[in-house]
């Protein structure tokens, strides 16, 4: 059985861990029970997207060619701006599918379109944005730069993103996405990107909670009354 002094020395460091850790443990807690009792859809912000959007057909197509460059076709869509069809080459060069004409990105009117047959009807635009780089805290890090930031009226401070050089409707972010995000940032602990699982910080918070969890069980196993007895009736029979 431990001495007097080591079991002190195992209670205090327990105490002095659990003080270290439990904020983080806190948000732990807070934001998976946050995560379990979340739809990931309405985080994604399905609710205000047309679910029902299909690309319309288009007719009088022409073969696409890959303007300015002599590697050929390695890729290829289909865009819809403005009701006109226009290919996306090599995820780099945006032509007109009929006539084959370059087109250098699209425009604000442009990207209001594309917004609108993505998103539900009913939803009033209150204004729009370019944005040309973001810090990898945004909410659209990561993605497709420059775009067009189209915000709408409401309590959910909702925006709608759309890349100017190929036209794609890129995604929507609202006020329960924030809140996911920022919680999502304190459970894995990465405060630069909020993605990486694989950063020293939680590295060194999660081994400290499994010693803070075995320093527990090593203190109530030195701390029981029931195990002393036991132990001690082990000494005498040994002895």
């Amino acid at each position: 059985m431990v001495n007097r002094k080591t079991a002190l020395l195992i209670r205090r460091s327990h105490r002095y861990l659990g003080l270290f850790l439990g904020i983080q443990f806190l948000l732990w807690t807070i934001s998976g029970l946050y995560f379990s009792w979340t739809n990931l859809d309405n985080i994604h912000g399905d609710q205000f997207k047309n679910m029902n959007y299909e690309a319309p057909p288009f007719g009088g197509l022409n073969r696409p060619l890959p303007m300015g460059s002599s590697a050929g076709i390695r890729s290829i869509e289909l865009r819809d701006i403005g009701g006109k069809p226009f290919y996306w080459i090599n995820n780099q060069t945006l032509i007109n599918a009929i006539d084959h004409s370059p087109k250098e990105g699209i425009t604000r009117e442009e990207a209001l379109y594309i917004a609108e047959k993505r998103m539900n009807s009913g939803l009033v635009v209150s204004g729009i944005e370019r944005i040309e780089q973001v810090n990898k805290h945004h909410e659209y890090r990561e993605k497709l730069l420059p775009a067009y930031v189209i915000s709408y009226e409401g309590k959910e401070n909702l925006k709608a993103y759309v890349s100017i050089d190929d036209g794609k409707f890129q995604t929507v972010r609202h006020r329960d996405w924030r809140t996911f995000d920022f919680l999502w940032m304190t459970h894995t602990m990465d405060y630069e990107g909020r993605d990486n699982f694989n950063t020293l910080v939680l590295r060194i918070f999660s081994l400290m909670g499994l010693i803070t969890v075995l320093s527990g069980f090593t203190l109530w196993f030195v701390s029981s009354p029931r195990v002393r007895r036991v132990m001690s009736k082990y000494h005498q029979r040994k002895g």
